[in-house]
């Protein structure tokens, strides 16, 4: 059987999550984090946002800018079956402020509302996509 795929977009920035959670899934990913971003790895990533089947966003206070959080709120309407949002309220000594952390509970809710999925933990979005890959199409 074929291994289902998950992009795992969102924070950047040296974030650790993407290698945290890489070491609890049992489903292939695509990494969309290069050392040197080009007008290939945009058209890259556009396409494997479009054939994976699981777009993860992840967000932590590691984030400069938003356009993960507009990426997944478009992914939300336009592919909820396979859009997932979470965010970590803390980056290893970086945390969200209790505005911050509101304003993202409603981006999650939002997504969830679409149709998409929204939890709060790697340990849970890696449960759930292990879970969907062991599922028979």
């Amino acid at each position: 059987m074929k291994k289902k795929k998950a992009f795992l977009g969102g924070t950047c920035n040296n974030s650790t999550w993407r290698d945290e959670l890489i070491k609890l899934l049992e489903i292939d990913y695509f990494n969309p984090v290069v050392d040197d971003w080009t007008e290939d790895d945009y058209k890259d990533e556009l396409k494997q946002r479009k054939s994976c089947d699981f777009c993860l966003y992840v967000i932590t206070p590691k984030m400069k800018g938003q356009y993960s959080i507009a990426e997944s709120v478009d992914d939300s309407n336009k592919r909820p079956e396979k859009t997932i949002f979470v965010f970590l309220e803390e980056d290893e000594k970086e945390k969200f402020d209790k505005e911050q952390i509101k304003s993202l509970d409603k981006v999650g809710i939002m997504i969830k509302d679409n149709g998409g999925k929204y939890f709060k933990t790697l340990d849970e979005v890696a449960i759930y996509l292990n879970f969907k890959n062991k599922e028979i199409k």
